[in-house]
């Protein structure tokens, strides 16, 4: 049995108990939709469809055909945790009960019987959390993208240069990127020999953007010559990935960046072979890395089935027959078989001009900040929010001023109290407007001026004050509260940080 309204958000309240699914639902459906499920595997097939739209479950631990712990096993292998918080209802408050289901990623317990007050605050305050964190998932995501974004710009700037002096048509540095991080991929599936991680593909496929970056020496005829080079020229061709390799090597601040060292790899051995016979150091089989390896494949097709001012272009199909025939050098016999079992995406791809699907989305964003540390993207947003608490915190102890942060939608205060008495009993407040203990702070007239100036703020002109009385340990005080509204990329208010700081005793 369920109540619908499209227009709330809704709670799956999973219990066997007919009695406490309708003493839920009486709790809870004035202000959200409720969907029920008398079992684990009925709440399982819910959330297997609605996943998107549930804002929150409230679970049962013992029930039939399946109990809590099979819905939060299934949970955490669709990754569901990561965005549905479960609060669980359960009579038993055994230390080992709640620590397993601690351990499963339950955010809160609720003890039967049922108190009201206590459910709808429980159920309101992790609603309002996990909002914030997806919201701060999203900032970061936003802010990492731009970062990527310029990173990208540079290398792909840097590499068509080259690409401008070679005549080339401006695709060949993409096809590479993509043909590198599908092999990569298909390589991952078929061994794990190499260890190869999300965040490495992401890395090596931006590095292989470099791979070039020493033909910019290369003096012009000898770069677009339409005929065959003489051994001379050739010998001069050969240069260009111990230029690019010391070119990079020669960088002063950023040697040590993983991606620096990658691209160091990949161009100084993207033209080895993996029977010895390449340039400029004769590496053979493993001793090449399989960064290079990758790009030197990957290279050698995109080369083969693209024109130049020397040669035609084959098709996909005659390019895949030389290079598995040895045609153009030795490759690494795993990577000629990831190259096969790749054939109907690269083709796919390319026929599709969609070379440029190597970006990353920010759906991968969020994999690599869960990735970086073996969070979930849940956790790992958790711990931000405790270390920007910490952080405040520590600030604001050192001073006699209040932070504060505020977000607008949904409207939720939290303050991070310092020796001051104000507020200090309540650090996240759901509705602040309309709180009892910010209506004594300060008067209606003051608090409704403070949100006029924030209103009147924007993007380019954030901050804006206020100086007013507000009580303090039971008498007033002259205040100041400085505000700097925050806004997103497409310049929407968001809410607002501030500090509110002690001016003393009101005298008159």
């Amino acid at each position: 049995m369920s109540k619908h309204n499209k227009d709330r958000q809704k709670v799956l309240i999973v219990d066997d108990s007919k009695m406490n699914r309708d003493l839920l639902s009486e709790m809870l459906g004035d202000e959200y939709d409720i969907i029920e499920a008398e079992n684990g595997a009925e709440a399982v097939a819910i959330l297997r469809k609605e996943v998107v739209s549930i804002s929150l479950v409230l679970l049962d631990i013992v029930m039939p055909v399946m109990d809590g712990y099979g819905v939060l096993a299934a949970m955490n292998s669709n990754h569901w945790i990561d965005d549905v918080p479960v609060i669980m209802i359960s009579s038993d408050n055994s230390v080992s009960s709640m620590r397993r289901a601690y351990d499963m990623g339950v955010t809160e317990f609720i003890s039967r019987p049922f108190d009201a007050l206590i459910v709808r605050h429980r159920v309101v305050n992790t609603i309002m959390l996990y909002a914030k964190q997806k919201r701060l998932v999203s900032m970061v995501a936003d802010q990492i993208y731009e970062k990527e974004k310029d990173s990208r710009l540079m290398i792909d700037v840097l590499s068509h240069i080259v690409e401008f002096r070679n005549g080339e048509s401006g695709m060949h540095v993409l096809n590479v990127q993509m043909l590198t991080e599908v092999l990569l991929r298909q390589l991952v599936l078929i061994t794990d020999k190499y260890n190869i991680s999300e965040a490495d593909i992401s890395l090596i496929g931006k590095a292989s953007a470099l791979h070039d970056i020493g033909k910019i020496s290369i003096p012009d005829h000898i770069l677009n010559k339409p005929g065959r080079l003489t051994d001379e020229e050739f010998q001069i061709m050969k240069t260009h990935s111990l230029v690019g390799a010391s070119m990079i090597d020669q960088l002063t601040y950023y040697k040590d960046e993983p991606l620096v060292k990658i691209a160091y790899k990949i161009c100084r051995w993207h033209h080895e072979r993996y029977d010895g016979r390449g340039y400029p150091d004769g590496l053979k089989g493993e001793d090449i890395p399989i960064s290079a390896q990758i790009v030197a494949l990957a290279d050698v097709y995109d080369a083969l089935t693209s024109e130049r001012v020397y040669k035609r272009a084959f098709s996909h199909e005659k390019a895949l027959e030389m290079i598995l025939n040895g045609e153009c050098g030795a490759f690494n016999p795993l990577l000629l078989e990831c190259l096969q079992k790749s054939s109907d995406a690269i083709l796919k791809n390319r026929k599709e001009k969609k070379a440029d699907l190597y970006i990353v989305g920010r759906e991968h964003i969020a994999l690599d900040i869960a990735q970086y540390d073996d969070l979930s993207v849940s956790g790992k947003t958790a711990d931000l929010l405790e270390y920007e608490r910490m952080k405040n915190s520590f600030f604001s102890s050192l001073s006699d001023e209040m932070h504060f942060e505020y977000i607008a939608s949904p409207a939720m205060l939290t303050l991070y109290p310092n020796n001051s008495g104000l507020l200090a009993e309540k650090t996240l407040i759901n509705d602040p407007l309309n709180d009892d203990n910010i209506r004594e702070f300060t008067s209606a007239d003051d608090l409704a001026e403070l949100l006029s100036r924030l209103r009147k703020t924007t993007p380019e002109e954030p901050v804006t004050e206020i100086s007013c009385q507000a009580k303090l340990k039971g008498e007033y005080h002259n205040v100041r509260i400085v505000c700097r509204s925050v806004w997103n990329k497409e310049s929407e208010y968001m809410g607002a940080v501030g500090k509110i700081v002690d001016c003393g005793v009101c005298t008159a």
